[in-house]
């Protein structure tokens, strides 16, 4: 659930929907969101000073019932 709603919220905000990606990864401390976006958006969903990054986070977290969820962008090009 956490993942579709982060993948919904990034593609309203990034030029190339299309490449948006979120796979959830299960860690230790809770799970890892890692959102992959077009190498032209990667500024638009970090966003100046990192304040969008951080407003997903507060929204994805919020939604978070199971405990801490951490989230990573990352483009598309790096593997």
């Amino acid at each position: 659930m956490l993942a579709e709603a982060l993948e919904h919220l990034v593609r309203g905000i990034v030029d190339n929907p299309d490449d948006v990606r979120v796979t959830t990864k299960p860690l230790r401390r809770g799970d890892l969101l890692e959102v992959r976006v077009h190498p032209d958006d990667l500024g638009r969903v970090i966003g100046r000073g990192g304040r969008t990054a951080k407003a997903l986070r507060t929204v994805v977290g919020a939604l978070a019932s199971d405990g801490p969820v951490r989230i990573d962008v990352v483009d598309v090009d790096r593997r």
